[in-house]
């Protein structure tokens, strides 16, 4: 199965950064009673990802919050030290929430787990973004090669 919209996503524990250590959140508590723009990557630090896909969720962060959107999550099989770091380097502090799904928690609920071991990599998430309306999947978008779809500007269309 693969996420779809109209899907209600469901509550599974990822990670974001606390004061000093990584802290468990469930998904519940990131995505219920409030309009998300979620977006999913293969890996912090990776070429497109850093070079195009957070960037845009950054700079497009004021935007989208004035289009009704509570709250940006970018979600990753990645830490939470790793996407604290890259979410640093990225100055996504303030505008986007870093959040690491070590575990592939949401990434094998969703169907969204590709193996990128010929790459050194190892399983990670497929590239996506999504609205997520009191935790249902209202909008969502894939890449089929290239980058684009999944942009905080197409996001921002679908609003």
């Amino acid at each position: 199965m693969t996420i779809s919209v109209g899907d209600r996503v469901p509550n599974v524990e990822l990670f974001v950064m606390g004061t000093d250590a990584p802290t468990a959140i469930q998904s519940d508590d990131l995505f219920r009673a409030k309009l998300v723009a979620l977006f999913g990557l293969p890996g912090a630090f990776t070429k497109t990802c850093s070079a195009r896909h957070l960037p845009g969720f950054v700079s497009n962060a004021d935007a989208l919050k004035d289009k009704g959107v509570d709250e940006i999550v970018c979600l990753s099989v990645n830490d939470a030290w790793v996407m604290n770091a890259w979410g640093e380097g990225q100055e996504a502090e303030g505008h986007v929430t870093m959040v690491g799904d070590g575990g592939l928690n949401f990434t094998r609920w969703a169907g969204l787990e590709v193996d990128l071991s010929a790459k050194g990599y190892g399983p990670r998430c497929k590239r996506f973004s999504a609205l997520l309306d009191d935790g249902v999947v209202t909008h969502l978008h894939f890449e089929d090669g290239g980058f684009g779809e999944t942009s905080a500007e197409t996001l921002l269309g679908d609003l």
